[in-house]
């Protein structure tokens, strides 16, 4: 067979230029991501929030508790977690290459799911999050106003409602980051007027859980009734309060005499920011930040380029004198990466090319394309596999084309 392809140059060159140009090239080009083999390692991620506590009372109180029960869940290689004096708490896991990201999610919950009993009711209340996502922020993208006619507040809500929902549902997203705050009711309260009428704060806590809930209230007239009832109502009673002017009239405290004390009383409510932990400005300009964050078997550029067609077609909908601007995408660091590979293999080629030419002395023995030909044989062939895996989910794909060391591997169905 080599006599063959020696003694018709024109033929094998022709053939490389098949291989490598046509074939090769869209084979590389259209070879997923999931044929390539899997380098990064899954990682979960763990978070929650520990309303009024310090960093201190947080590693204390939930920290230990989660990581005591998640420490040595199948598969695991290392964690590390951060505790906040805002209350938020984060514990990254990182599993071992190959270890099915699912699969550790479904046991790292199992795991949360006996340490939940003991952990602090108000954590208990917010709930654990559980994700399958890398720690590392790929693209930050600001929401702001060049004329400043919209707040953080109004600027992160808009982000959280319009935006955040549609980029969690892109392929390869793991968590969507949100750097502001969302609207929240602030209560001051006043100590003086407090100690005048012996009330603590946890009656205001027990006052304002109790009163601001949603509860079911039945119905009137449903049946088992007698002959004589003719209609049946269906009972509606006031639910979670939702402005100013309802929170200062929940009653804290009610007296023999009729009469009652209530929050605006003794304290100070104001429709304000839930938090304050994160402040951020473009070109001096107050901004609403959010950070992208994706799995650990995600196509960084193809996942970056649909967040960023979803935030082009989102800003045809934007209210009058709002913009955003991507002040962070380190998806730029790999397209140049991939540029410096390009180089490279051109620069190898011409290397390949130069010493075959050197020890043939012969232009026309010289196949220009011999040095990737193998490159694009392995693409093409990864290529043939998908296609076998699309149409035969059981088939068992043992490789690509040619491997190192002469291997030669085949897919079987």
């Amino acid at each position: 067979m080599a006599n063959f392809f020696i003694n018709r140059p024109v033929f094998a060159i022709v053939l490389s230029i098949i291989i490598t140009i046509i074939l090769g090239g869209i084979a590389a080009v259209n070879l997923p991501i999931a044929q390539y083999p899997q380098v990064s390692p899954p990682r979960v991620r763990v978070s929650t929030n520990y309303q009024g506590a310090n960093a201190e009372i947080v590693d204390q109180a939930v920290a230990q508790i989660i990581e005591e029960q998640v420490n040595g869940v199948d598969g695991m290689a290392l964690m590390s977690s951060t505790s906040s004096d805002a209350g938020s708490y984060s514990l990254s896991i990182q599993f071992e290459t190959g270890k099915d990201a699912d699969i550790a999610s479904v046991q790292t919950q199992n795991r949360l799911s006996e340490a939940n009993r003991s952990l602090p009711s108000s954590v208990q209340t917010s709930g654990i999050t559980v994700r399958k996502a890398s720690e590392e922020t790929v693209m930050v993208f600001n929401l702001y106003s060049e004329t400043d006619m919209y707040n953080v507040n109004f600027l992160s809500n808009y982000g959280k409602l319009y935006l955040l929902d549609d980029m969690k549902r892109v392929k390869g997203v793991g968590d969507v980051s949100q750097f502001g705050s969302d609207y929240g009711i602030r209560i001051w309260l006043q100590p003086e007027k407090m100690a005048q009428l012996a009330i603590s704060p946890s009656d205001v806590t027990a006052a304002i859980e109790k009163q601001n809930q949603q509860a079911p209230a039945g119905s009137i007239g449903k049946a088992p009734a007698g002959d004589m009832q003719e209609f049946q109502y269906t009972a509606r009673v006031k639910g979670r309060l939702s402005d100013v002017e309802e929170f200062e009239n929940i009653i804290i405290l009610a007296k023999s005499d009729g009469s009652s004390v209530r929050l605006k009383d003794v304290a100070r409510v104001e429709l304000a920011s839930k938090g304050y932990t994160y402040e951020s400005t473009v070109n001096g300009h107050l901004s609403a930040g959010f950070g992208i964050q994706l799995t650990h078997d995600a196509n960084a550029l193809e996942t970056i380029g649909d967040i960023k067609k979803l935030l082009d077609e989102a800003a045809t909908d934007f209210p009058e004198g709002m913009q955003y601007k991507i002040v962070v995408d380190n998806t730029n660091f790999i397209r140049e990466s991939m540029i410096e590979v390009a180089k490279t293999f051109g620069e190898a080629l011409l290397l390949v090319v130069l010493v075959v030419y050197v020890f043939l002395q012969s232009a026309r023995y010289t196949d220009t394309l011999a040095g990737d030909t193998g490159i694009a044989d392995w693409h093409l062939w990864g290529l043939c596999c998908h296609g076998i895996h699309d149409q035969y989910p059981d088939s068992v794909c043992h490789g690509a084309g040619h491997r190192p060391g002469g291997r030669r591997c085949h897919c079987r169905c």
